[in-house]
């Protein structure tokens, strides 16, 4: 008999195609809207695997009721969705997509960066308003990126591939991460230094580390005063590891010059959140790894996952 999977989130017919050869499919039908807890809590109690999203959570109470379960195949790199303690102690593998989302995300990370420096998504309102009567010397003129010091914290893999897109314009490249990465460091000529140096020396702060208990709240209004006011917070990691009403309050205070957000602390983030309401904050969707291309290799690395921990194989990527 074919193992059972339930997929709870509808993904291209090339993925679908290759999961129903091998297993017994059932999935929720949207590709946009998550599955209801009340299903996902249903489904997973007659599963042999589960390919899930972000946005579901898998905690202690639904792995409790899932009997069957081998594996949870995550279509991410970050799994703080996902309780790894109960999972461990049900003796369900999960997995992730480590890698193929890297160049992507990076390149995502330093548009973002670029964008909130140069003010393009307000200088492209300001137009399509009709706003744009007459060129003046400082109209729109935002912080220039060129020459200037990055400071990263989290020098993990994507963490490198910003720092070398950095390289090509020129910046001084800081990092803070909890280990050193000599490799890196002599790579790129990067500078390792400790969180508060580097809050107080960067013009561009990138925060790329993982959401961790350690990690939860790194970024307060203390952090945030420590930064330049001319200096700009790039945020494409989780949500939650940057406090959100503190950076409001840094923003709207003039703590610091301006932010980019890719990620809240809860997505989707509602329209009344106080955030949305300042002009010095550029944000988007969670879209860090949402090229064609990369997507497509996330839910295939996912499938892989799942197909080998069905099949008795060791998974290419356990968490």
């Amino acid at each position: 008999m074919k193992p059972k999977v339930y997929l709870t989130r509808k993904l291209p017919d090339e993925i679908i195609n290759q999961l129903s050869e091998k297993c017994e499919l059932r999935m929720w039908w949207s590709e946009e809207e998550p599955v209801p807890r009340a299903v996902l809590e249903r489904e997973i109690q007659e599963v042999d695997g589960l390919f899930c999203m972000l946005t579901e959570e898998i905690d202690h109470s639904l792995l409790e009721n899932a009997s069957k379960l081998k594996v949870v195949a995550n279509m991410a790199v970050g799994y703080n969705n996902i309780d790894i303690k109960a999972a461990k102690e049900k003796g369900v593998v999960v997995t992730n997509t480590p890698g193929v989302l890297t160049e992507t995300t990076a390149d995502l990370t330093f548009a973002l960066l670029m964008a909130t420096a140069r003010r393009i998504p307000e200088a492209s309102t300001y137009l399509r308003e009709g706003k744009w009567e007459a060129w003046s010397p400082m109209q729109l003129t935002g912080q220039d990126v060129y020459g200037s010091t990055l400071g990263i914290i989290g020098m993990g893999r994507i963490g490198e591939a910003v720092a070398k897109r950095a390289r090509g314009f020129n910046m001084e490249v800081l990092y803070h991460n909890r280990r050193r990465n000599q490799d890196a460091e002599e790579e790129m000529e990067l500078q390792f230094v400790e969180l508060d140096d580097l809050l107080k020396t960067a013009d561009f702060v990138c925060v790329l580390t993982p959401l961790t208990s350690e990690t939860k709240n790194l970024i307060g209004l203390k952090e945030l005063r420590m930064m330049k006011k001319t200096a700009i917070l790039i945020n494409t990691a989780r949500g939650g590891i940057v406090n959100e009403e503190a950076l409001y309050h840094a923003l709207k205070e003039g703590d610091i010059w301006g932010a980019g957000l890719d990620v809240f602390e809860e997505e989707p983030v509602a329209l009344d959140h106080p955030l949305l309401s300042l002009s010095n904050l550029v944000t988007l969707p969670h879209i860090g790894s949402a090229s064609i291309k990369t997507r497509m290799k996330m839910a295939e690395v996912a499938a892989e996952n799942l197909m080998k921990v069905l099949g008795g194989e060791e998974a290419p990527n356990k968490v």
